[in-house]
């Protein structure tokens, strides 16, 4: 497709989120997302983090698979997860799967600073070919691993975002978050998962409250040995 092509669909990828924004209004409590977010949103070429076979789907508001048994999440899902988070120039965010790194590029259009895992060898290793080519390296740093221990080496941060679910939230990504900090995780069992968002107070009390219910795969954890 040309550049014009998908331009066109990425503005009519863009209107179909702010429609399936206004449908949520009762849950979400409020009719439309970030003007920042969805500006970023309509810039980051999906297409380029989309299987060659499923170009013509890329700007379909769905989830699409990628590899590996794993998927790059709905349109809808990444634009609200990033609104939730809030991310702002120069933020340190860690993300807990890379996959092939639609969202990171996200963030990272947003001027935040991405330190991603991905358990996954593979699936970081075409994520950093991805977002090299979109110009984003300088921005995200990438290792694979257990997202569940977070990356205690690069702590604290600013934000966290998680794009598989845990049973329940990890505590070291609790405990790798700033006070002032926000956190936004899919947690739960497979049939009644909830998008929570986790905020960290200046005193380090934690509040969380559950924002939509939502499907993700499950958070892996290694293999042992």
């Amino acid at each position: 497709m040309s550049d014009p092509e998908n331009d066109a669909l990425r503005e009519r990828m863009v209107a179909d989120i702010t429609v399936h924004t206004v449908l949520q209004t009762g849950r979400l409590g409020k009719a439309a997302l970030s003007r920042r977010v969805m500006e970023a949103m309509g810039k980051v070429p999906r297409h380029a983090f989309v299987r060659d076979e499923l170009q013509h789907m890329a700007y379909a508001d769905t989830p699409l698979p990628s590899d590996c048994g794993k998927t790059i999440s709905q349109p809808f899902i990444v634009a609200l997860m990033t609104d939730l988070l809030d991310p702002q120039p120069g933020d340190r965010v860690l993300e807990v799967g890379t996959g092939w790194g639609y969202q990171t590029a996200v963030l990272a259009e947003l001027g935040a600073h991405v330190y991603s895992i991905e358990l996954i060898e593979p699936l970081a290793r075409e994520a950093r070919r991805r977002l090299a080519r979109q110009g984003y390296a300088e921005a995200v740093d990438i290792r694979v691993g257990d997202g569940r221990a977070g990356w205690p080496e690069k702590a604290p941060f600013d934000k966290i975002i998680v794009s598989a679910a845990p049973d329940w939230v990890p505590v070291p990504l609790l405990e790798q978050l700033k006070p002032g900090g926000r956190m936004v995780i899919p947690a739960g069992v497979a049939e009644s998962q909830q998008l929570l968002l986790i905020e960290k107070d200046a005193s380090g009390r934690l509040a969380s409250r559950p924002v939509l219910p939502v499907r993700f795969s499950m958070l892996e954890e290694p293999e042992p040995g």
